[in-house]
């Protein structure tokens, strides 16, 4: 663990809404594992799918989903977290959390941390094979990589909708590998 190139790095997760929660345990738990400070936050609808609790477990931290929580985070917790973050990691991010993220909205927790954040901010995109390919969400991809935040795409495969196609988010081992990569690079703040 300590030799992991992770090792007392302080990490963001951030979950929007989608079956592909699951998979964002597992990348908590295997970001943990290499020695990384991992900090949860959760949208709204997130909590539907895997609950607080489960994460706060893998992390080893609470889970953050309030906007306003003087009593945890005086300073607002999306500025507070986005302080202390060296990457905020999106996974999954949902067609409706990149049209945020590409539109500069700040409606809840994560998506204000996200314009708080002067550290490397990563997608893992995760959705339906026709949302993944409409044009909206393909500009809003490439709007969001554009404000330089780094994309780590969806595979093809079995869908939770019962279809197979592009749109499955990247495997946990995946995404950290792009967490490590981004972390290895010269430091730049002020870009998403």
């Amino acid at each position: 663990m300590s030799d992991s190139p992770l090792a007392g790095r302080e990490i963001v997760v951030g979950v929007s809404a989608g079956i592909a929660a699951y998979k964002a345990a597992a990348l908590v738990s295997l970001l943990v594992q290499r020695g990384a400070g991992v900090s949860v936050v959760l949208t709204r609808n997130a909590r539907r799918f895997v609950g607080p609790a489960t994460f706060a477990a893998l992390s080893g931290r609470p889970v953050a989903w309030r906007g306003f929580d003087p009593a945890a985070h005086p300073l607002g917790a999306h500025i507070e977290l986005a302080s202390r973050a060296e990457a905020v990691v999106v996974a999954p991010s949902s067609a409706d959390l990149l049209a945020k993220a590409a539109a500069g909205v700040a409606d809840d927790l994560l998506t204000t941390l996200l314009l708080c954040a002067e550290c490397p901010v990563i997608h893992a995109p995760a959705m339906n094979a026709a949302m993944w390919e409409k044009p909206a969400v393909q500009r809003n991809v490439a709007r969001v990589s554009e404000d330089g935040a780094t994309i780590v795409p969806p595979g093809s495969g079995w869908l939770s909708c019962r279809q197979t196609g592009t749109g499955r988010m990247a495997e946990p081992e995946e995404i950290a590998a792009a967490v490590t990569g981004v972390l290895s690079r010269p430091r730049r703040r002020g870009r998403a």
